[in-house]
Parts: structure tokens; C-alpha cells; sequence
């Protein structure tokens, strides 16, 4: 169901926020830990300072095992803290990326189409590897304020010992960080052009997986392989030049970080060596500059993820804050119920004007096919209102004025490329469970030959598209889906065009003895099924031109018989 929240224009940086803002607890548990963490890190090195210096002076055996005492407690601390830290924050991480794919697949579902310029494999990507680095964001931010407070702890134990190695520490990393931001400001542009790329080549995969089989059968593979393998390797040019970026960025951050470790250590040095530090908070400033590494590694790396998931962000916007191709109406149409077309002008269509009558089984035979196509996209609600002149009534009310939802479960255009779906016949029948009419509709649109011949019978796996089932046999399934559903309005693009013409016959039957009382409409040129309609209306160059039965129209119609006769 559409929310208030998923209609509102959602830019990327308050995608970020939203997911920051529900995942506070959590954060602030994770850092808690993680800094922990940092903070046992950073004084591991403290403490041998502080041993050796105790050690030197005291010479006591007691002295030595309370430190030793004193280490144990923080690698106990450093790593139960890591721990429960990580698992803290990579559960809400998970968490929140699986609540933004399914945002982005909501979107997608809704009955109110968006105006979105991506295909399909894009949108896939989008709610997949866009969602998972959008949701890094929950992990980033903690472990960039426990790096600092590594950070911190580490100059402020330097600075007690000299106030300039503190400092030095705390110029160092500024002076990274600003070098480092500048950088990451190009990876967030190359990896947001790198997924779109990668979202392109996924829409293209998609595209000539759904048309294989006509591939395969006019000989066009090789050039649509051609056509994948120039998208696929643009993908693959930005990918490697994303790599390039990042890894000047990272072979940057180890060499400035190397340099404020050495720094520290060698300006640590010199201290002793002129006496102004002593034996033990030497070794502290040396253990430090070692250890400060990691932080200072994790630190300087945190713009970079902030960039990539930014970038993520501004991509799932486009899908979550592209607006809607048309406003629905609030109103519910009535029960039963009639469908006319008033003088409707769209695409091939030429002021079309007919009624279908509550109960009717009528036939509409389009000489034109894009006509058919055209007029079933309008009557599917794919087309808004606005963009098509003229008016659609359902039950006597406008189609504008109706809600979607509604509309949807009054009235069922079945597409003539019916999606099957991985699952059993059962399930792409009936796939919400709750239709009272399967056996029913299994036979009329006989598909019974199908269940008899699996032992699993509807329970029989059909694989994804049905790729395990003949041309005819996926067209069969798909109108049994239709039927299942027993809307009061049925509307039925070219049912019959994959079987034979015994079984059409058959069909044709099935389908008017199924819907009698039913409101019904076939866009079809089989003469099985416009002989079983009670009247045929003829769509020629975009306008009704003829009414008639179909044995009247075609003892008196030569161009009807022309082009219905087979």
C-alpha cells in the first residue's frame, strides 16, 4: 500500500539522514563498544609504556604482575568490545539495507506507475547494491567517531608525556583528512557513474533474457550479444578506473599515515635522546605511533565510504522520489458494472467509441495490431488519463476518478506476454492462495493435458519464465491466471494465438461458458473466439468501423473475412 512517507520527494541526503535517524540506538550502542575498542587499542601501548617505566623504577615483582593483570583486562576488553560492536552494527546495517530494497521494490510494485528513466535491470541494481552501500552509512559513521577517539586518546597520552607530540598528532591528522576529502570527492563521482554503467549492463542482460527465444529464432543473437558486450565493457573502463581512484587513495592514506607514525617516532627520539622523555614514555610513543596506524587507517578511509554512500543514496532517489505519472482517484467503482470507451484519441487510436454491456462477452477484432495494443495499455491503466484524449467509464464512472486499487480488482486486462513466475503451476495460478476458482479455470482454458502429465500435478515446479514449458503451455498458464482471479471486468489480448485450433475452439467455449453474467472483452482475430462472442465490433485504422456477429459480418464483410478467416 502506498505511504505518505514513499510519495514525498526523498533526495539522497535525506535517504542518509533517514537511515542514521531510525538506527540511533544502535549506532550509539556500536560506538560505545567500537570506541572501547579503539580506546583499548590506543592504551595497549600506553601500558607497556607505563610497565617499563615502573618496572625500571620499582623493580617489583608485584608491580610487574598487576601490569600483566592490567594487559589481560585490555585484550579482554579489545575483544569482546570488537565483538558485540561489529555485531551490533553489521545486524542494523543488514537490517537497514533490506528495509531499503524493499522500499525501492514497493515503489516498483505500486499500481501508480512512477515517471522513472531507468529499466528495470537498473531499478534491480538500484534496490540490491545501491541499497547495501547506502546502508554502510550505519557502520561508517560509528567507527569514524571511535577512530577519533582513538585518535584523542593517543595525543592527549602524547601530549602529557610532550605537548608537542601531542600536536604533532593532532596537525597530522587534519592535514590528512584535508588531503584525503579532496580525493574522495572524485570517488563518489566515478562510483556513481560506475554503478550506472553496471545498472545499464544489468538492464541490457534482462532485456535479452526476456527476448531469447525470438533471438534464437531470427538469428539476431550474435548482434545482440555485440550490443551486451559494448555496455558490459564501458562497465567494465569505469570500473577499472574507479579502482585506479581508489587506489591512489588508499596508497595515499597509508603513506600519510606512514609518515605521521614515523614523524611521531622519530620526533619521540630525539626527545629522549636529549632528555626531555624518559625511557618509558619512549617506548609508549613508539607503540603508539604503531598502533595509531589502524585508526588513523580506518579514519582516513571513512570520507571514501561516505562518498560511495552517498552516491548509492542519490541513485535509490531517483526510483523513491520520481513522481507519479498520474494522481488516482479516490472513488470505488460499483459492482458488475459496464465499460465504455468515449471517443478515445491515444497513439494508433482514432476517436474510439464502443460500450460493453454488464454481463456481455464482446470481441474485438483490430486489423491494426498496435491498435490493440494501444487500446489494452488504456484499459490496463498503463496509459494515464491525461495523456490520452477522451474518457473511460467503468460501471458509469470515469476512470480518472477511480482509485487504482480498485480499479485493478474490478477490472483485469491480461497482458498478451503474461510474466510467469519461478514457483508451481499452483502458485502462478492462484498467486495470492486465495482464488475459489482454479480447477475451474485450469479446465477452460485447458490446461489440464499440463497437470496430468506431472506426478506433482499443480503442484509442479515451473522454473523461472516457465523455461520448462512449450510456447502454448506458458500461454494456457498465464490465461488460467486470469480467469482465476474472477474480476467482474475481464479484458483478454490474443489468448489462443500459441495452441492449436482444436484446443482454441475448445478455449474459446470454456471461456464464455466460465464468464456468462461476467463483463467481458476479447482483442483477438480468432475466429473460434469472436464466433463465441455475442457481438464483434471491428477496429480499423484506429476507429470502430463495423458491428455485427461474426457469421453476419462475415457473409456481408469481404475485408473481415479476409482477416479473421484462417
Amino acid at each position: 500500500m502506498t505511504t505518505p512517507d514513499t510519495q514525498r520527494p526523498r533526495p539522497g541526503s535525506d535517504i542518509l539522514r533517514t537511515a542514521l535517524r531510525r538506527n540511533v540506538g544502535a549506532m550509539v550502542w556500536g560506538t560505545v563498544l567500537m570506541g572501547l575498542y579503539q580506546a583499548g587499542e590506543t592504551a595497549f601501548p600506553i601500558a607497556l609504556g607505563l610497565i617499563v617505566e615502573h618496572t625500571l623504577q620499582d623493580r617489583s615483582l608485584g608491580s610487574l604482575a598487576l601490569s600483566i593483570g592490567a594487559l589481560a583486562v585490555i585484550i579482554t576488553t579489545v575483544s569482546l568490545s570488537w565483538r558485540f560492536g561489529m555485531r551490533v552494527l553489521q545486524k542494523a546495517n543488514t537490517t537497514e539495507a533490506h528495509r531499503w530494497r524493499v522500499r525501492v521494490a514497493e515503489c516498483g510494485l505500486q499500481p501508480v506507475a512512477r515517471d522513472v528513466d531507468l529499466k528495470s535491470g537498473e531499478v534491480l541494481t538500484i534496490a540490491t547494491e545501491d541499497a547495501d552501500q547506502t546502508a554502510d552509512i550505519i557502520e561508517v559513521v560509528p567507527l569514524l567517531i571511535s577512530s577519533l577517539v582513538a585518535v584523542l586518546v593517543a595525543a592527549v597520552a602524547l601530549g602529557l608525556a610532550d605537548i608537542r607530540l601531542g600536536l604533532l598528532v593532532i596537525v597530522g591528522t587534519v592535514a590528512i583528512l584535508s588531503i584525503l576529502s579532496v580525493m574522495s570527492k572524485r570517488i563518489g563521482a566515478s562510483t556513481q557513474e560506475q554503478q550506472a554503467r553496471v545498472a545499464r549492463a544489468g538492464a541490457k542482460v534482462a532485456d535479452l533474457i526476456i527476448g531469447l527465444r525470438p533471438l534464437h529464432g531470427f538469428g539476431g543473437n550474435h548482434a545482440a550479444f555485440r550490443s551486451y558486450r559494448k555496455v558490459s565493457t564501458e562497465a567494465k573502463h569505469q570500473s577499472i578506473t574507479v579502482a585506479k581512484v581508489n587506489g591512489v587513495y588508499a596508497g595515499t592514506a597509508l603513506a600519510l599515515n606512514a609518515v605521521l607514525a614515523v614523524a611521531v617516532t622519530l620526533t619521540a627520539g630525539w626527545l629522549a635522546f636529549d632528555g626531555q622523555v624518559t625511557i618509558g614514555e619512549l617506548v609508549m610513543a613508539v607503540g603508539l605511533a604503531q598502533f595509531i596506524m589502524e585508526p588513523l587507517k580506518l579514519f582516513s578511509e571513512m570520507p571514501k565510504y561516505v562518498m560511495i554512500a552517498r552516491a548509492s543514496a542519490e541513485r535509490m532517489a531517483l526510483v523513491l522520489s520520481a513522481p507519479q505519472v498520474a494522481t488516482p482517484g479516490t472513488q470505488l467503482p460499483a459492482a458488475g458494472g459496464d465499460l465504455e470507451i468515449d471517443c478515445v484519441r491515444y497513439g494508433s487510436l482514432r476517436k474510439v467509441k464502443f460500450r460493453v454491456s454488464a454481463g456481455e462477452f464482446v470481441a474485438i477484432a483490430a486489423y491494426q495490431p498496435r491498435a490493440a495494443a494501444d487500446l489494452a495499455s488504456i484499459l490496463a491503466m498503463n496509459v494515464p488519463p491525461g495523456a490520452y484524449e477522451g474518457v473511460v467509464r467503468v460501471s458509469g464512472q470515469e476512470l480518472a476518478d477511480l482509485s487504482i486499487e480498485a480499479v485493478r480488482e474490478h477490472l483485469l486486462v491480461n497482458p498478451y506476454d503474461g510474466e510467469i513466475f519461478a514457483g508451481t503451476l499452483r502458485t502462478n495460478i492462484d498467486p495470492s492462495g486465495t482464488s475459489r476458482t482454479v480447477p475451474e479455470a485450469v479446465e477452460a482454458s485447458m490446461l489440464t493435458d499440463v497437470v496430468a502429465l506431472h506426478r506433482e500435478g499443480l503442484d509442479y515446479g515451473v522454473r523461472d519464465r516457465g523455461a520448462n514449458l512449450s510456447g502454448g503451455q506458458r500461454q494456457r498458464l498465464s490465461l488460467a491466471r486470469a480467469l482465476a482471479a474472477d474480476s467482474d471486468v475481464l479484458v483478454l489480448r490474443d489468448p489462443t494465438t500459441a495452441v492449436d485450433a482444436v484446443t482454441e475452439q475448445l478455449i474459446a467455449r470454456n471461456i464464455a461458458k466460465l464468464r456468462r453474467g461476467r463483463t467481458t472483452l476479447v482483442l483477438t482475430s480468432s475466429p473460434a473466439l469472436l464466433d463465441t462472442a455475442d457481438r464483434v465490433l471491428v477496429l480499423n485504422e484506429g476507429a470502430i468501423t463495423a458491428e455485427d456477429t461474426h457469421r453476419n459480418l462475415l457473409a456481408k464483410d469481404e475485408a473481415y473475412c479476409s482477416a479473421v478467416a484462417r
